[in-house]
């Protein structure tokens, strides 16, 4: 199938049923594009959560030269507990003439990898920033201060040193069943506090923190913030979320960014996550992201010579 195509299937699918998310949509592509007979100009696909998708996308160009294939990625603005699903759903459907692979933004469970028969493939840690509006005169919270506040012990800014005004909390708890990520903050949904705004993506995150003067919410580093975007990343401890300090273990909020593909994942599947955990493009996508690599990157030579 050419890649006009399988864009034109996911536009059809939209606008046929109005009201399907965006992501289901491409679920639902992903079913159609399979069972299409192979051609050498079939594209690699890639599906999965933004966070993930934001690394492949920035070296988009580099993987299809490695592969000298034509890809197709998926995962912008994906929404609550679509991203990664798509991510596995992707990751199982590889097979001989209908590449594709996933991509998370959350540890999976042994128990999940090992019922979907899936290998993962670590990318790269990405911090996961507090956000407050960027009037707020507040600029870091203690460890134990960003806890009580999402726990509900701490409900108004003039208790950590700013203006007398309530907190409005706002949170993605998305991926419940998966460890990690938003659980370093507190370990259960349930912990968190009733009274609060939640979310079904990084998007609507930032938004109702560019509307609330007095909110605080969380999204990762790999976000890609407006010029219009009233919003600030707090230190944590006095610890600013950088690669740096993930490595040193004194950034106490992240999550780990991952390729997954299934057990026999074809030729050109493993060039392209290689890519992306090796590559010299990579090396510069973790820099500007502050992401900590969970590889060690390749000299160029040593690049070259693969």
């Amino acid at each position: 199938m050419h890649a006009n195509r399988f864009f034109m299937i996911v536009g059809n699918i939209a606008r046929q049923i109005p009201f399907i998310k965006a992501g289901v949509a491409v679920l639902l592509a992903i079913a159609l594009y399979l069972p299409t007979a192979h051609s050498d100009e079939d594209p690699l696909m890639g599906a999965g959560a933004h966070f993930a998708w934001i690394v492949f996308d920035a070296i988009k160009e580099d993987l299809e030269k490695t592969t000298g294939r034509n890809i197709i990625l998926f995962g912008e603005n994906s929404m609550l507990g679509v991203g990664c699903n798509a991510g596995i759903k992707a990751a199982k459907q590889n097979a001989p003439g209908h590449e594709t692979f996933g991509f998370v933004c959350c540890p999976l469970s042994d128990k999940e990898v090992r019922e979907n028969q899936l290998k993962v493939w670590p990318l790269a840690k990405e911090p996961i920033l507090i956000l407050v509006r960027d009037d707020n005169p507040v600029n870091d919270l203690s460890e134990e201060q960003v806890r009580g506040i999402f726990r509900g012990d701490i409900t108004n800014w003039q208790e950590v040193g700013g203006a007398d005004k309530p907190i409005v909390l706002v949170t993605r708890l998305h991926c419940k069943d998966r460890p990690g990520h938003w659980k370093l903050i507190l370990p259960d949904a349930k912990e968190f506090r009733q009274q609060r705004l939640n979310v079904k993506s990084a998007a609507a995150m930032v938004q109702r923190i560019n509307d609330f003067g007095s909110a605080i919410g969380h999204t990762g580093s790999t976000w890609k913030f407006k010029p219009s975007d009233r919003v600030k990343a707090l230190t944590i401890n006095g610890i600013a979320p950088t690669a740096e300090n993930l490595a040193n273990g004194s950034y106490p909020f992240y999550r780990q960014l991952s390729a997954v593909t299934n057990k026999t994942p074809t030729k050109d599947v493993v060039k392209v996550i290689e890519e992306a955990q090796y590559g010299p493009s990579f090396r510069k996508v973790a820099q500007q992201y502050n992401l900590l690599p969970s590889n060690p990157l390749k000299s160029d030579d040593v690049a070259q010579s693969r």
